[in-house]
């Protein structure tokens, strides 16, 4: 859960993959998000992975200096992503920018944790100019994937349902079937493009 977490998982899987020497690589991050301005249970392909500044890029500190990296993601494979939704038709799917966070709370506006230094309309400020600036979720991995795959090479992308809208509230109040039914929604649209790729490679083949 979080940058940490999945940054330890890329590298070991980006090694493991240059040892395999494996070729035409496709990376996609799918899991589940805030939504911002979307009905929940909306799928949303990322644009643009952004910080908590709405800004295009992750920072590391290395070696004692702080070291940018560039979170832009593939578009091409954004788009292929969004026809195969439009395929299934079975749920509402969007692209759009994606807030990554270092914390569950604070870090994402949310007035419910241990700590709060702000109101709700600081909040509503805040998640608004996030708006403006084309954000359609929130969550605590997408940096990494993007920049780590940019250095990498890899083609990439991040594919989120959301659970709630955060412009009305931090809880999540759909039922457990409901959550369960959203949270196969990005799983049914990468099948769907892994599919459709496995294909289309067997015809070239």
């Amino acid at each position: 859960m979080g940058v940490p977490s999945i940054a330890i998982m890329l590298h070991e899987v980006i090694k493991l993959l240059h040892h395999a020497g494996c070729t035409d690589v496709t990376i996609i991050r799918i899991g589940t998000s805030g939504g911002l301005g979307v009905e929940p249970g909306t799928v949303v392909i990322t644009k643009q992975a952004l910080d908590g500044k709405f800004q295009p890029k992750m920072e590391q500190i290395i070696l004692g200096k702080t070291v940018e990296r560039s979170t832009e993601l593939d578009q091409g494979l954004a788009e292929e992503l969004l026809q195969c939704s439009k395929e299934l038709n079975q749920f509402q799917t969007v692209t759009g920018n994606t807030i990554c966070t270092m914390d569950f709370y604070e870090g994402q506006a949310r007035l419910d944790g241990a700590f709060c230094s702000y109101t709700e309309k600081d909040k509503q400020e805040y998640l608004h100019k996030a708006k403006e600036a084309g954000v359609c979720n929130i969550e605590m991995e997408a940096t990494a994937v993007a920049a780590m795959c940019n250095l990498s090479g890899l083609r990439a992308a991040v594919v989120c349902v959301t659970l709630l809208d955060r412009l009305k509230g931090d809880q999540v109040t759909s039922s457990h079937e409901v959550l369960q039914k959203f949270q196969q929604s990005p799983q049914i649209l990468v099948g769907h493009y892994i599919k459709k790729q496995l294909k289309a490679k067997a015809v070239q083949g």
